[in-house]
């Protein structure tokens, strides 16, 4: 293997490894997520959910195809292989930073389609039939969880079901200590949160947008890191 870098070669074999490894790894779960019952049950995933779980089947099976090819391509010396991950690693990039660039131009538009979105699930809390109960139930954890009240208005959102009781507890409301609080107003001969619920939505959605930004930028350096190794590799082969 004159003019072949060992050190290349297998740094490039153990960095898709562990690219291939992690393509397993996601491939796996989602698959368990996608067709087991009980882990949808535990997790407490519905239907609605199921696009991202298949997102997260094809993403892995994408990373282990590309792992395949890049370490086959390094043991191989395949110049064929190391190209087509090149290529492959490449438009996952680009579609990185075109992913990026819409999002910041549009984000205005996501974040009216989201308040859109939560406008319309308000109406589940003024509806009567069996269904919109089930989310009302769930919703007024999610209101105590997070010292919230409705979605968009506040209590208004209720509507006539804001003086129905569930339980041992009133809609929205305020917990004891937090009463004195400016969490809290007066209203309806009961202290409740004041705080409509798609504030901690959004919330949500911006600080996990970090979050999100921070493992793009980290998957972006070791893209261009799995890009230098092949093209290099791929390079010392052509010499050889």
């Amino acid at each position: 293997m004159a003019g072949v870098s060992s050190c290349m070669k297998y740094s490039m074999f153990i960095f898709n490894f562990l690219f291939w490894m992690c393509g397993c790894i996601i491939l796996g779960v989602s698959i368990w997520m996608r067709v087991s019952k009980a882990a949808q049950e535990d997790l407490n995933l519905d239907s609605s959910l199921f696009s991202a779980v298949d997102l997260m089947i094809a993403v892995g099976s994408i990373i282990m195809v590309l792992g395949f090819l890049g370490c086959c391509g390094a043991m191989k010396e395949s110049q064929c292989m190391l190209i087509l991950f090149f290529i492959g690693l490449l438009l996952i990039l680009i579609l990185q930073v075109v992913a990026g660039i819409l999002g910041a131009v549009y984000k205005s538009q996501i974040e009216s389609t989201l308040n859109k979105t939560l406008s319309e699930e308000a109406k589940k809390l003024q509806a009567v039939t069996e269904d919109s109960k089930v989310f009302q139930e769930k919703f007024q954890k999610f209101e105590k969880m997070n010292q919230c009240c409705g979605l968009v208005k506040g209590y208004e959102d209720w509507g006539s079901n804001f003086n129905t009781p569930y339980g041992n507890f009133k809609i929205c409301e305020c917990a004891q200590k937090d009463q004195n609080t400016d969490l809290c107003i007066f209203s309806s001969n009961r202290y409740i949160y004041k705080k409509p619920c798609s504030v901690v939505v959004i919330d949500f959605f911006k600080h996990h947008m970090v979050i999100l930004m921070g493992i793009a930028f980290g998957l972006a350096f070791i893209e261009i890191v799995g890009l230098g190794f092949s093209m290099s590799l791929y390079c010392q082969i052509q010499r050889k």
